[in-house]
């Protein structure tokens, strides 16, 4: 799908933008930029490479800490400038995450003595956005800070979502299959080809249809004079389908070859050419998946037959007997399809086609209102259509499947920044 630069200004226009900030209530006041949108107060940090935090004679240097182990808050405290032992600050840190399982969306951290800093008890998993909620205590005296901490999230609403044709999906488990690429061509099922004679020797005396015409079991093709018994009787159609072949005209006798073919093209043949490297994994009854171009919509069957004689290029032909009631399937037609060659049932999949690249991680964009953000993923199987999720995303979250990457452009635009 293509989008206009007209709809792709809407979503920036009218879109709530939340992505990769990061703002502290302890700051002054907003400033304002040109065109009416906030411009973040730039993050003081600490010896530490920490965000510093300032309350009265009271400051805390609170990092996100992984050198050498999972990512985790350190923090250090001073009071006028002088640094304080770690067992002289009580503290405690509350992630509020973008989640719609309430379980999941509050992280508690606690903190112990650890050298000179305070280590926070909790890893801090990816992606880092959420609210910041901090609470310290030093000598009876209280201090409390509030901050956005956001990464890859952004907020887009309803209207302009549909508008931009942004599809989501529910991810769950699925039975992923592991298929083999082959081509083929589809041909003519000779098992609905009936060729049709005169039962007696005699005359043509009318016929009734022609090559292209579509017939019904038992309509009438020709009339016959009888040679013996000078009686006309009638040559009917034996099946259902479509005149193919007429060898004779009003006029002529019948002989002894066939006057008419008649061909059912309800179903078609689609022979498929099976290479030894795949030989031994294609079996009888095994599902096919047809990619024929200009028909967008599935053509699924399976392999009734493998051939047991290689063909000049040393491929096999597999054939797949299919439905052609609608009659797209022309014989002669070349063809792309997928076979079936094993199944694995995986408790969570997302589709491919909503994948995209952030940072050094494979992402899926969350949706859980108006708001989108990142989900990193660990991998595993995965075929055409489906990959497996082994870590970073929970069974049930809705997430963006069909044109993740107007997502993904939203939030590039604002900045992505990873806050440590």
């Amino acid at each position: 799908m293509k989008i206009s630069k007209y709809l792709l200004g809407l979503v920036f226009l009218t879109t709530l933008i939340t992505a990769c900030g990061n703002s502290t209530t302890d700051q002054t006041a907003v400033k304002i930029d040109a065109h009416g949108a906030p411009i973040e107060a730039e993050v003081v940090k600490g010896p530490h490479g920490g965000r510093m935090l300032v309350s009265g004679d009271f400051s805390l240097e609170l990092a996100i800490f992984e050198t050498g182990v999972p990512p985790e808050f350190r923090a250090w405290a001073s009071f006028k400038g002088k640094q304080l032992l770690p067992n002289e600050v009580e503290l405690n840190i509350v992630l509020t995450r973008l989640s719609d399982n309430e379980a999941g969306r509050f992280n508690k951290i606690k903190f112990k003595p650890q050298g000179d800093a305070m280590r926070g008890d909790t890893v801090i998993y990816e992606p880092h956005s959420f609210i910041v909620t901090i609470n310290a205590e030093h000598n009876g005296n209280k201090h409390a800070w509030q901050y956005d901490n956001f990464e890859g999230r952004t907020k887009i609403e309803k209207a302009v979502a549909e508008a931009l044709e942004i599809k989501t999906s529910i991810a769950g488990p699925i039975v992923l299959q592991e298929t083999v690429s082959v081509f083929g061509k589809i041909k003519t099922n000779t098992e609905g080809v009936s060729h049709v004679n005169a039962r007696f020797a005699g005359v043509i005396k009318s016929i009734s249809v022609s090559v292209g015409d579509i017939v019904r079991k038992g309509q009438v093709l020709a009339k016959v004079e009888s040679n013996e018994s000078l009686k006309v009787y009638s040559i009917r159609a034996p099946i259902n389908g479509v005149v193919t072949q007429r060898k004779v005209n009003a006029g002529e006798q019948t002989g002894t070859h066939p006057l008419f073919t008649i061909t059912d093209t309800s179903t078609v043949w689609i022979d498929l050419s099976v290479f030894p490297s795949d030989r031994q994994r294609v079996r009888v009854g095994a599902n096919v998946k047809l990619d024929v171009e200009n028909i967008s919509e599935a053509i699924t069957g399976k392999i009734s037959m493998i051939n047991v004689t290689a063909e000049a290029n040393q491929s096999v032909i597999a054939r797949a007997v299919i439905d052609n009631k609608d009659g797209k399937l022309l014989p002669g037609r070349y063809i792309k399809a997928q076979i079936t060659v094993g199944e694995h049932p995986v408790p969570l999949a997302v589709k491919r086609t909503g994948l995209q690249a952030f940072r050094d991680f494979t992402v899926v964009y969350a949706q859980i209102g108006d708001e989108y953000e990142v989900r990193m993923l660990e991998l595993g199987k995965k075929n055409s259509e489906w990959v497996e999720v082994l870590g970073g995303l929970e069974a049930g979250t809705r997430y963006v499947s069909e044109n993740s990457y107007v997502i993904k452009a939203d939030i590039e635009k604002t900045g992505a920044s990873h806050d440590h």
